[in-house]
């Protein structure tokens, strides 16, 4: 790996004068009374959100939501939303060179998951996914990771289940600055900023960040050599580098039982793809450079009204633009020139206007609550592989839901959503949660529910033929729609300084009108609807608490529909376990933490067909990874240094067969990680 020094050694100096800045600070300001209040040892409910009437302790929510606190977060050094992902059992990651990160969620692929932020859909699909990488993690205060389809609530692609990142909206003092730095083994350096100020009903906050990644490549090691290389050898990396650019801006207004919120998040990246010297004086190269650009608004409003009924509305607008340029360099001169064929050069442009609303009822002393609420979505897509250049689909909906309590043990939440769709047809969605507590410390959860995603704008109008390409959109596509089952398990037992849970749960989902690209006539491909998809799975959690020590372990066993089940004599599911294991110990008198987290994803098999139709296994292999971290609280809780080694077993590329991503090759191995790293990170806060 190579070291640069000159960055490095900046990151030193900044490091070096924060904390000068902390020492002289600490010793002229005293300590805010927040800071220095006993800590409690009792336990503190999780509060919940997402697809709930209001906000709820975990506990009590009607569905199984899995709630990932910021403390976890910090614990990890996680900077964006696939470095949180890859420690959770049902997910699997998956990289591609150029479109990033994805995930499979219960065994069904990214483009079923919905995720969220603070409720609104994340838009920017590259092949289907959303890149978990370009979602940061600097102003989120927990996330709410609901498996399962939650169509009800959140419409399309709310099939395989719900990831909604809930930001921080509030705060108690008058005035907080948070400056966060931090430094990767492998060339990557993010530097944080955020200041907010809260007077009377008003708050506002301002947060920037620069994230670069310098690139990877298997061959790099953590060295200190600095001999020469032949001059553009290494020019073509294996993950590619990349620099992100986010500024976000978030005003809240609290008068009564009445919050208004606006923000605004500006979102930019680029990254940039160089090419081997082409052959045979390697005095030329073909560089790619992907340019991506977000900018999210949104406006909330969250009232409690009289007896209990609560009001929410939200309003918002995202735009997202993906570039890409092809150039001719002359490494001898240096000279770009952008290419002339077609193919090389696309710009994608998306819109998406959302606005929902609810009002619901949440009386603890009565039968029934019930919530009403409407749902529209409308996007449209610009670009030379859109049939027409400009496609727009719009999708209106109304969706009701009632829980009903006869007795304080058990509640019953059935719902239904309707929508009318300008593309296609959509299927009525209904669901059916029940919560029953069996004993003081044992509560089950079944639900049935109807999932769905809609064709997006590129299945249905995209359009890409050149010497190379064929591919067209189908305008005749129905929408996917999937039957969920599943079934939960809860015990916890709470004491002074002591509690813990056992979760166990399974679940099963049926999939039809699978949506596939395929060969449909001579070198011609589209998107057509074919065949089923299912999946089935149960898992097992456990956790332990102590005054100082969580212990956490899970398993995990899925099983993935086979289609060639159907005409081919070879079995119908193919299965795949998972471990998960995380260790939290607190050194309180020393303000120290260890956090270590570990996970197994097993060997994922499954079956395909051959260039002569012949049927053949396919599988990617077993792996492990392990993450260790060391935090420790200096002046006062002003400053918070981790350090830690990430991917201690040092996975890189994972053996595969007959495996290839849309920019990835059909060779032995898929890409991983980027093998094992060293971390340090810095975070300065204060108070006032």
């Amino acid at each position: 790996m190579r070291i640069k020094f000159t960055t490095a050694y900046r990151y030193i100096l900044f490091i070096y004068f924060v904390m000068s800045i902390a020492i002289t600070h600490a010793q002229h300001t005293e300590v805010s009374n927040i800071d220095t209040l006993a800590e409690h040892t009792h336990i503190i409910h999780e509060v919940v959100v997402t697809g709930q009437y209001a906000a709820i302790s975990n506990a009590n929510a009607v569905q199984k939501i899995k709630v990932i606190d910021r403390k976890a977060i910090d614990a990890m050094s996680a900077q964006n939303l696939r470095d949180v992902l890859a420690n959770e059992l049902n997910i699997r990651l998956s990289q591609d060179d150029i479109l990033g990160s994805s995930l499979s969620f219960q065994g069904i692929s990214g483009e079923n998951v919905k995720i969220l932020i603070d409720g609104v859909p994340v838009i920017g699909r590259q092949n289907g996914n959303i890149d978990l990488s370009q979602i940061n993690l600097n102003n989120v205060e927990h996330i709410e990771i609901v498996e399962g389809p939650m169509s009800v609530n959140y419409g399309t692609n709310a099939l395989a289940g719900t990831i909604n990142l809930i930001t921080k909206k509030q705060q108690r003092s008058l005035v907080e600055t948070n400056l966060s730095s931090y430094y990767e083994s492998i060339g990557t350096y993010n530097l944080n900023i955020k200041l907010g100020v809260h007077k009377n009903k008003h708050t506002i906050s301002v947060t920037g960040c620069r994230n670069f990644f310098d690139g990877w490549s298997n061959s790099d090691k953590f060295s200190l050599d600095f001999k020469p290389h032949i001059a553009d050898s290494t020019r073509f990396q294996q993950w590619k580098p990349r620099e992100q650019y986010q500024g976000a801006i978030q005003y809240s207004y609290k008068t009564g039982n009445t919050t208004i919120h606006y923000k605004c998040d500006y979102f930019n990246e680029k990254i940039i793809n160089r090419g081997l010297p082409n052959l045979p004086y390697n005095e030329t190269a073909f560089d790619d450079y992907y340019y991506t650009t977000r900018i999210d608004n949104a406006l909330f409003i969250n009232s409690l009204l009289h007896q209990n009924k609560v009001l929410n509305f939200q309003i918002a607008y995202n735009a997202y633009n993906r570039t890409k340029n092809t150039y001719y360099n002359d490494l001898t001169t240096l000279v770009k020139t952008l290419s002339a064929n077609d193919g090389d050069q696309d710009t994608s442009k998306f819109h998406s206007v959302n606005s929902r609303a609810t009002y619901a009822t949440c009386k603890a002393d009565t039968k029934v609550n019930y919530e009403a609420g409407y749902d529209i979505n409308i996007e449209d897509a610009t670009g030379v592989r859109i049939k027409d250049n400009k496609k727009q689909i719009g999708d209106y909906a109304c969706f009701v839901s009632m829980e009903y309590t006869p007795t304080q043990l058990l509640t019953i939440r059935p719902g239904v959503r309707y929508a009318y769709n300008t593309s296609y047809t959509a299927p009525i969605i209904p669901s059916v949660n029940v919560r029953y507590k069996l004993f003081n410390n044992l509560i089950l959860r079944s639900s049935y529910s109807k999932g769905f995603r809609s064709p997006s704008l590129k299945e249905l109008y995209f359009y890409f033929v050149d010497i190379n390409h064929n591919i067209k959109g189908n305008e005749e596509l129905k929408a996917e729609y999937s039957d969920n089952y599943a079934l939960s398990a809860v015990y916890s037992k709470n004491k002074a300084h002591f509690n813990y849970k056992v979760d166990v749960a399974a679940y099963y989902n049926y999939i039809l009108n699978l949506i596939t690209l395929a060969q449909t006539t001579g070198a011609e491909y589209s998107y057509i609807n074919i065949g089923k998809y299912k999946t089935k799975g149960v898992q097992l959690n456990g956790e332990v608490g102590t005054k100082n020590i969580r212990w956490s372990i899970g398993m995990a066993y899925m099983g993935t529909y086979n289609a060639l089940s159907e005409t081919q004599n070879i079995t119908s599911f193919s299965y795949s376990p998972e471990l998960h294991s995380s260790l939290f110990y607190e050194l309180k008198k020393y303000e120290m933490t260890i956090a270590l987290f570990y996970k197994y994803t097993g060997r994922l098999p499954g079956y395909a067909t051959d260039a002569n139709n012949n049927t053949q296994q396919t599988f990617i292999a077993a792996y492990h990874t392990a993450d260790i971290s060391l935090s420790k609280l200096l002046f006062q809780k002003r400053v918070n240094i981790s350090f830690g080694c990430k991917n201690l077993f040092d996975v890189k590329n994972v053996t595969a067969y007959a495996a290839g991503g849309v920019h990835t090759s059909a060779d032995a191995n898929v890409p991983m990680s980027c093998g094992r790293l060293y971390f340090i990170k810095m975070d300065l806060n204060f108070k006032k």
